[in-house]
């Protein structure tokens, strides 16, 4: 039956991009055929074609909503699988990057070569002040002055996305996912939400609407969706047309957040073959470490090379030495 419905998704699909209205435009048109063409409203029963209505309503939301519920599991699921893979390879570089690595006879003879360059070059260079030192040190929130388009943005939070008062967004490269607290215990009759391809309106109906503006970027109305969570959280799912690009705020008038500051979606590592997989975990990871003021992998192997360096030669003078 599925199949036999899906054949005029083609047809469907092109009348709602005509009804800039959204879905209730689209339904409005429908009805007015039945009305105008058929004798739907009048060839029963008073009241017959209500209950017609209404049953093909009701079983299209049972299927959804399962639908919907299932791909929030099938993405739980994944994300989880994900993080235990993450997890257990991080803690192997760990492992792997603790082992004390054996100097070569060509390392040393080119550690050699650089520690006798680096010594001829201060002998050239005066010696800086110590007060001025930390005019070189920045942290996590001065490197936004390296891009005056990121300065006064906000941080993203931990779903890539931002918080507010009434309401908090998440977002991957595909979609967004948006919650919005009600003030009281709801069922779908109770809202109003009305997606189009440019802009959003959801509250509670008879009460001005918690969320009104237009999208910073255009969505895909036909894979949005929106649920009811515990009774008190609207969830509202929502399709990016162009999936090549993070959104600096869901709504036109909220305050932008610093995309530079967002962090790839750990949940699509899984889609990369090995090689290039165990490249994107070692930028993310050497990323996480510049954040926390920590050497990256690639130092943190010199600096391993160094120490066994210098501890195979306790006999030269290293205090005066700076190494890049």
């Amino acid at each position: 039956m599925a199949e036999d419905l899906e054949k005029f998704d083609s047809m469907l699909l092109a009348m709602a991009q005509q009804h800039t209205g959204g879905v209730k435009d689209l339904i409005e048109t429908i009805v007015s055929f039945l009305g105008r063409k058929t004798d739907f409203f009048v060839g029963g029963e008073p009241g017959a074609w209500e209950k017609v209505v209404m049953d093909a309503f009701r079983k299209q939301e049972k299927m959804s909503r399962s639908e919907h519920e299932a791909k929030i599991k099938e993405r739980q699921d994944a994300d989880k699988r994900i993080k235990d893979i993450a997890e257990k390879k991080k803690r192997e570089r760990e492992v792997q990057e603790s082992k004390i690595t054996e100097v070569t006879d060509d390392e040393a003879d080119k550690l050699l070569k650089e520690i006798e360059e680096k010594r001829h070059e201060m002998k050239d260079e005066p010696e800086e002040p110590a007060e001025e030192a930390p005019k070189d040190s920045k942290n996590d929130d001065d490197s936004d002055n390296d891009d005056p388009k990121e300065k006064g943005k906000l941080k993203p939070n931990s779903g890539n996305g931002c918080d507010f008062p009434n309401y908090k967004w998440t977002q991957t490269l595909e979609e967004i996912e948006l919650r919005i607290p009600l003030s009281m215990t709801a069922r779908p009759r109770d809202l109003c939400v009305v997606i189009n391809r440019k802009n959003l309106k959801a509250g509670i109906k008879n009460q001005e609407a918690i969320i009104d503006g237009d999208f910073q970027h255009d969505v895909k109305v036909e894979e949005c969706s929106w649920v009811i969570q515990d009774g008190r959280i609207l969830v509202i799912s929502i399709e990016k047309v162009n999936k090549m690009n993070w959104w600096s705020k869901l709504i036109n008038t909220d305050p932008e957040i610093a995309t530079r500051k967002i962090n790839p979606d750990p949940s699509k590592l899984s889609d990369l073959d090995d090689e290039t997989r165990g490249l994107v975990e070692k930028m993310m990871f050497d990323q996480r470490q510049k954040e926390m003021g920590l050497p990256t992998s690639d130092e943190q192997k010199k600096q391993d090379v160094l120490k066994k360096f210098m501890e195979q030669h306790p006999d030269m003078d290293f205090s005066k030495c700076k190494f890049n």
